[in-house]
């Protein structure tokens, strides 16, 4: 999420920021994990946009605050392409980030977002 965020800010090189954002203890593993999750939302960026969009009536991907925008590419991607966590693990997961770092409502926003693209039609 840190990535696509600070890509979302600025033209960024992201297999540089994604390695800076991995650092610590269980980096490497981390690293592969959030690698997978990284090329996966950015080759599939625009139908995830689409989804997120329609899925959040009433708001522009443009409205939605950054850090919740970027919690929704990726639990929406993990959500329809990703196969190595259930549906509510990676809903968990993203409200989480959403409510560490996004604004007092992102999590529930999230929450809702997820929610609904869950429940409809997997690809």
């Amino acid at each position: 999420m840190q990535t696509l965020f600070e890509r979302d800010a600025r033209p960024i090189d992201t297999d540089s920021s994604l390695e800076r954002n991995c650092g610590g203890q269980n980096g490497e593993a981390d690293l592969e994990f959030a690698s997978t999750l990284l090329d996966g939302v950015l080759k599939k960026e625009e139908e995830i946009k689409v989804m997120v969009q329609t899925h959040a009536p009433g708001w522009t991907l443009d409205r939605m605050d950054p850090v919740s925008r970027c919690t929704l590419l990726l639990g929406c991607f993990e959500l329809l392409f990703g196969n190595d966590a259930p549906p509510a693990v990676v809903m968990n997961e993203a409200i989480e980030i959403a409510k560490e770092f996004g604004t007092p409502e992102s999590g529930k926003f999230v929450n809702g977002v997820l929610n609904a693209i869950a429940h409809g039609e997997k690809k």
